[in-house]
């Protein structure tokens, strides 16, 4: 099974953000979208992604768009800033999943969903700002790293939680005393991305103690958009709804507003 030698090994890696990635991040976060697109046209790689992720039916689009500087211009600063961490995510998404029922498009689409109702939720909230919003883009990559630890032991990790009613975070946690958290920080370190971000996602396990009122509040409705994501039929089959343990006492204050707020952004899909 899954060693801390294994995830030492996995943490090492990880490749390191593309020097063209990291000149693009760096306009995008001053609000210069000109030289930011600019840069990421020297990225064929990074270019194809973008549109190819811009385009997905969930964004609404109806025309195709081409261009960088138009995807960087219709999304705007905040947007322009988690797509670039998007692209730092789909290195480590594996062409083929092995733990998780997952196709490619399936989870472009899933992180896609993610994003737009998380922004909904931070101008609910009043704490839309860069940081905030990019927190989103650092999620899924808790589900990258369980797929690439748990894949080789499918059978073994399937038959543990039949018999244990354990969920993937709990098993690894128990192994290693890591949590997948914990290893989502550990990327976002090695991405060198602000630290505000990790922080936020390590605390959506539900588990954290010592957080800020604020990032307790974020914490909350990311554990909560999490579930309700993973909720859905697709996801159910793909084998994510026993992922991470649900914390029910953790989210129950903000349950009602959560499902204001989320009804309202599927009702005007």
């Amino acid at each position: 099974m899954v060693t801390a030698e294994q995830i030492s090994l996995y943490i090492q890696n990880i490749p390191p953000a593309p020097s063209i990635l990291k000149q693009t991040l760096d306009h995008a976060r001053k609000g210069d979208l000109i030289k930011a697109a600019k840069c990421a046209e020297e990225d064929p790689a990074l270019k194809f992604y973008l549109k190819t992720l811009v385009n997905r039916p969930i964004y609404g689009f109806r025309n195709e768009v081409h261009e960088v500087s138009q995807i960087f211009g219709i999304l705007g600063v905040s947007t322009t800033q988690q797509m670039l961490y998007h692209y730092l995510l789909s290195l480590l998404t594996p062409k083929k999943w092995q733990l998780f029922t997952l196709q490619q498009h399936t989870f472009y689409d899933f992180q896609a969903s993610l994003s737009q109702k998380w922004e909904k939720i931070l101008r609910h909230l009043g704490l839309l700002n860069h940081d905030t919003e990019s927190a989103i883009t650092l999620l899924p990559a808790s589900i990258i790293v369980c797929d690439a630890l748990f894949g080789a032991y499918k059978t073994d990790v399937e038959l543990l939680k039949s018999v244990k009613a354990l969920d993937y975070n709990t098993i690894l946690y128990r192994l290693s005393k890591q949590t997948l958290f914990d290893l989502c920080t550990q990327v976002a370190d090695k991405w060198e991305m602000p630290p505000a971000i990790s922080r936020i996602v390590h605390a959506s396990s539900g588990l954290d103690q010592d957080v800020s009122p604020e990032e307790e509040t974020l914490a909350k409705w990311m554990h909560l958009l999490l579930f309700f994501e993973l909720s859905q039929n697709t996801y159910v089959n793909a084998g994510l709804n026993e992922f991470i343990d649900f914390q029910i006492d953790f989210v129950q204050d903000i349950y009602e507003s959560f499902m204001q707020v989320v009804e309202y952004d599927e009702s005007n899909r």
